[in-house]
C-alpha cells in the first residue's frame, strides 16, 4: 500500500494514564479538581499533530470500563482492576473534549473497548484504500498489522509494522491472539492455559501455526522438543475450552460501530469557542494555549487581548 493515504488511530487511554501517572498533581481546573492527566494529554496531543501532521485521524477512548460486550461473555473480564477515581474520570471526559475542539474524531463506545474502535476504524480504512499507523505501545493491536500499516510506540519513537511484530513478541501478528489465548493476560485479567508461558505459547505457535491446529493436534504435543512435553497437553486437553474463550476475550472486533460521516476520519476544523472555554477552565497556561492554537490552525492572542486575523 506504498503511497497509501495514511489514517493514524491514537489509542487515547493509554496516554491519559500515563500522564495521570507521571505528571505532578499541582495542576487543577476552574473547579478545584486535579487536571494534570488532561494537562500531560495536550502535551502528547500537540506533539504527535506537530510531528505527523495527520490529514486523517481519529482517537479512540474506553467508555466501556464494566459494560464491554466482553464482561457479558466472562464475568471476570478486567475484574482485577480498581475502578478509576472520580478525579481521573472527569479527565477523561476533558480529554474527549479537547480533542473534539480540535476537529479531531472522537471514538467511544460503551460496548466496545477502544482496542475494538480502533481495529474497526482500521478495517474500514482499509476498505478505503488506507492504510494504518495505530498510536500505542500495547501488543494486543500488533494483531492488527497487516501490509502497510504501522505501529508507534509514540514515547519511545519505535515504529514496526506487521513484519517487525515476531522480533517483538515471539510471534507473527495474525498469531497474537491465539498467543494470549494460551498465555493468557494478567493485565486483563484473562487466564489462559495454566502452566503455559510465553516460550511455550511461542513453539506451540512456530509448530502448529495456530490455535486451532494445535487443539486438533494435541496427540502431537508430548513428543515436541519441548520442556515438559506431556505435561503440557494434559494441561491444553484440560483446558481446552478456556483456552477458546480467552481467544475470544482477547481478540479484537472489526465491527464496532463508528461515527456516521467521514469514514476516512479527516480532520476538521477546530472549534475555536469551544477549545478557548477548555483553555480558560482547564487554567491551561499562555505556552500550551499558543500550542493548542497552532496545531489547530487557529490565531492565537493571550487572554484577554482581541484575536488579530492573518
Amino acid at each position: 500500500m506504498s503511497g497509501a493515504p495514511t489514517l493514524y488511530l491514537v489509542d487515547a487511554s493509554l496516554y491519559v494514564f500515563r500522564a495521570w501517572h507521571s505528571m505532578p498533581d499541582e495542576f487543577t481546573d476552574a473547579d478545584g479538581w486535579p487536571s494534570n492527566a488532561v494537562q500531560g494529554f495536550a502535551r502528547f496531543l500537540m506533539e504527535l499533530l506537530d510531528r505527523a501532521r495527520p490529514q486523517h485521524v481519529a482517537v479512540a477512548f474506553d467508555e466501556a470500563l464494566d459494560s464491554c460486550f466482553r464482561n457479558a461473555i466472562y464475568p471476570a473480564y478486567k475484574a482485577n482492576r480498581e475502578p478509576a477515581p472520580e478525579a481521573l474520570r472527569r479527565q477523561f471526559a476533558h480529554c474527549k473534549a479537547l480533542v473534539a475542539s480540535l476537529g479531531l474524531a472522537v471514538l467511544a463506545h460503551p460496548e466496545y473497548e477502544a482496542d475494538d474502535l480502533i481495529g474497526s476504524a482500521t478495517h474500514s480504512a482499509r476498505r478505503h484504500g488506507m492504510r494504518a499507523v495505530i498510536v500505542s505501545a500495547d501488543k494486543d493491536l500488533s494483531q492488527l498489522l497487516a501490509d502497510g500499516d504501522e505501529q508507534w510506540d509514540f514515547a519511545r519513537n519505535q515504529r514496526w509494522g506487521a513484519d517487525g511484530v515476531h522480533a517483538r513478541h515471539g510471534v507473527h501478528a495474525h498469531q497474537i491472539a491465539d498467543y494470549l489465548a494460551l498465555t493468557g493476560d494478567a493485565i486483563d485479567n484473562i487466564p489462559g492455559v495454566p502452566g503455559v508461558g510465553a516460550k511455550t505459547a511461542a513453539a506451540l505457535l512456530a509448530h502448529f501455526q495456530t490455535l486451532d491446529a494445535l487443539l486438533e493436534r494435541i496427540d502431537e504435543v508430548p513428543f515436541l522438543r519441548l520442556r515438559g512435553a506431556k505435561a503440557c497437553a494434559e494441561r491444553l486437553r484440560l483446558h481446552r475450552e478456556q483456552a477458546l474463550l480467552c481467544r475470544q476475550l482477547a481478540t479484537i472486533a472489526l465491527d464496532a460501530p463508528l461515527p456516521e460521516g467521514d469514514a476516512r476520519f479527516a480532520r476538521g476544523n477546530a472549534d475555536a469557542a469551544a477549545l478557548g472555554a477548555l483553555c480558560d477552565h482547564l487554567r491551561f497556561g499562555p505556552m500550551t494555549r499558543r500550542r493548542l492554537y497552532m496545531a489547530a490552525g487557529l490565531d492565537f492572542a493571550p487572554p484577554g487581548v482581541a484575536s488579530v486575523s492573518a
